[in-house]
């Protein structure tokens, strides 16, 4: 008589073909263990960096000491851009006055904080212009 189960596959038990699996599955991941403690030196997180703060929601009017027809006024998008930029104050006066806002500025202005610039000086004066974002 010729013995049966040799001419059957090889069937596996439920049992053997879990165990088999969970070796298949673990035998392509690798396990690191770190202890506590064993290191001289303390590990520092990175800090987060703060999200940049939104520019104003609108232009920026300069407040301009003796002022006899002069306006001045930064863009929201001169703010934005961040570029430094020479600012024509004339308005209505009879001669201009510029103002000059350096990257700084425009930053200072963009976190909302005042600033305050002198004028050229042009005929024989100069006018304090004050931005103060809303």
């Amino acid at each position: 008589m010729s013995d049966q189960r040799r001419d059957e596959p090889d069937m596996l038990g439920r049992r053997e073909f879990t165990l088999q699996s969970a070796l298949a599955l673990l035998a392509g991941v690798v396990i690191t263990v770190d202890g506590c403690g064993g290191s001289d030196s303390p590990t520092n997180p990175t800090p987060t960096p703060a999200p940049a703060p939104a520019p104003p929601a609108a232009d920026v009017n300069g407040s301009v000491s003796a002022n006899h027809g002069h306006v001045a006024v930064v863009t929201t998008a001169q703010i934005t851009a961040g570029n430094a930029l020479s600012l024509n104050i004339q308005g209505t006066a009879t001669h201009p006055h510029t103002v000059d806002l350096t990257q700084a500025d425009l930053v200072s202005l963009r976190n909302r904080q005042a600033v305050s610039k002198d004028s050229t000086n042009n005929n024989n004066h100069t006018h304090m212009v004050t931005f103060t974002p809303a």
